[in-house]
């Protein structure tokens, strides 16, 4: 009893110290985890990793399994067979598991660094259509070995073509940052053979001999050549305010808005101005050589660049409760 007279509330028996009734105790802290790891597509158990710290990243988990099983394994990990990819810096006690984690794992397989395929991919295009340029013997007849085309269209869509990929390349080195560094091997195979095959069929008909200039003679080249350089500039400002989204190293995700460069201001509008100015570069070389392949080139370019810029713009919406409600993915209030 209590000096006043009223009588004090028992505590909780079994608890130490004692717990006043009507109060629960506070959960305890999760000191280790462990973690089970399947097959996602046959879910054998390949691994079991006991008192794995709550702060370890699935980077700490993958290096754990590396070891326990086949090291330099490049894999990925999920949360069910068919779910999405967990990120390396997601935290364990972050993700909706119990004490007991079931991840599933999934083999990658051969895989070629991101920088490796794209300089491979570019400097081909770029070598191809010079070949085709310089008129290499074997190409379109000995009378015509090493000779030069009598129309400046061609020698001008022969500087617009370097210049493209030789940005490209330059890009690739010195500007694109990758969230991913690697991606699958076969890859570089399917990619090769789409830009080393339409520039090898472009630069065929640009460069033969019979080729005819465009309908409607300089003006329309003046017209494309316009179009081409802004857009390529406009593909080069989006891609330095993409790589200054994010800092070197890191793996961040920002919102993208327009800066200072005029440029930029796209993002206003859609999600993948990058890709909006590429396709119009190539519309703009479609005019100015008035070529059937490179329209074909340029059509497929375009269908895959709006399936990309589609998914990312879902992603964007996915992660961004505040993202622009106005943007649509490549094209303005389109597409």
């Amino acid at each position: 009893m209590s000096p006043g007279g009223a009588v004090a509330p028992a505590p909780v028996l079994g608890l130490w110290p004692p717990v006043a009734a009507g109060k629960r105790p506070k959960k305890a802290a999760v000191l280790f985890f462990e973690v089970e790891i399947l097959d996602a597509r046959t879910r054998d158990k390949l691994c079991f990793l006991d008192k794995v710290e709550p702060q370890a990243t699935v980077a700490d988990i993958k290096n754990l399994f590396s070891k326990a099983r086949v090291p330099g394994v490049p894999a990925v990990l999920s949360l069910s067979p068919e779910g999405r990819s967990l990120k390396d810096e997601d935290v364990l006690q972050s993700l909706p598991v119990g004490t007991t984690a079931t991840l599933y794992f999934r083999d990658l397989g051969a895989q070629i660094s991101w920088v490796t395929v794209f300089l491979t991919e570019y400097a081909g295009p770029l070598l191809i259509y010079l070949l085709f340029y310089f008129r290499v013997p074997f190409l379109y007849g000995p009378r015509y070995d090493f000779t030069a085309s009598r129309h400046r269209v061609v020698h001008l869509a022969c500087c617009c073509h370097s210049f493209h990929y030789v940005k490209r390349l330059l890009e690739t080195l010195f500007v694109h940052r990758f969230s991913h560094g690697t991606m699958p091997l076969r890859n570089i195979f399917k990619n090769c053979t789409y830009y080393w095959g339409f520039a090898a069929w472009m630069a065929y008909y640009i460069n033969h001999p019979l080729y005819t200039p465009p309908a409607y003679g300089d003006d329309q080249v003046k017209l494309a050549l316009a179009v081409f350089l802004f857009c390529q500039l406009g593909n080069f400002s989006i891609h330095v305010a993409l790589r200054n989204l994010r800092p070197a190293g890191s793996k961040t995700r920002k919102i993208p808005y327009p800066t200072r460069n005029p440029f930029t201001w796209l993002f206003l509008l859609v999600s993948c101005p990058n890709y909006t100015y590429e396709v119009g570069s190539w519309i703009g070389f479609t005019i100015m050589t008035q070529c059937l392949p490179v329209a074909l080139f340029s059509l497929v370019g375009f269908v895959q660049m709006a399936i990309w810029a589609q998914g990312k713009h879902r992603s964007y919406l996915r992660e961004f409760r505040d993202y622009p409600p106005l943007r649509s993915p490549i094209i303005p209030f389109l597409l």
